[in-house]
This record gives C-alpha cells, sequence and structure tokens, in this order.
C-alpha cells in the first residue's frame, strides 16, 4: 500500500526498484555537469571562418585551439567518470 500516491494511483516504481537501478542521482547529476561542459568546450570552439577573399587570423586564437577542446575532453572524461561511479547504497 506504501506504493500509491494521495490519489490512490501507483507511481509505477516501488521504493526497493530504486535500489535496483545502476545509476544513482549523483551519477546523473555528475553526467549532466560533464554534458555541460561539452557544450561549452564546442561553445569555445566555435567563430567566423576565413574566406577565398580574406583571411581571418582568428582561427588560430588560443582559445579555439586549446582551451576549447581540452574543456570539451575534460567534459568526456568526465562523463566516463560519472557513469563508472558505483552508487552508494
Amino acid at each position: 500500500m506504501d506504493n500509491f500516491n494521495s490519489k490512490g494511483k501507483s507511481d509505477g516504481i516501488s521504493h526497493e526498484d530504486f535500489d535496483k537501478l545502476p545509476l544513482a542521482r549523483n551519477n546523473f547529476i555528475l553526467m549532466a555537469i560533464a554534458g555541460a561542459m561539452i557544450i561549452i568546450g564546442f561553445l569555445l570552439m566555435l567563430g567566423g571562418s576565413s574566406t577565398p577573399e580574406g583571411f581571418n587570423p582568428d582561427i588560430f586564437s588560443t582559445r579555439r585551439i586549446v582551451i576549447g577542446p581540452a574543456i570539451c575532453f575534460l567534459g568526456f572524461v568526465a562523463m566516463a567518470v560519472a557513469v563508472c561511479i558505483k552508487p552508494k547504497k
């Protein structure tokens, strides 16, 4: 009777089923942070490009070729770590 909400309908998952899930709430929070890091890394790599009429030296900026890819790579590593961490029982 404890898996019914106040209106008498079933929630669909009982409290015991939460212990059997492979990932916990902390894993999903870490995965969201890692996903945000990946998106920020790609956004840092964005910018204008060179055209046949003119050369844009900004394509070789430190932000676009060092900082953006580094943050993106760290985001992918953080995503792997977030998935591999075992939830506490």
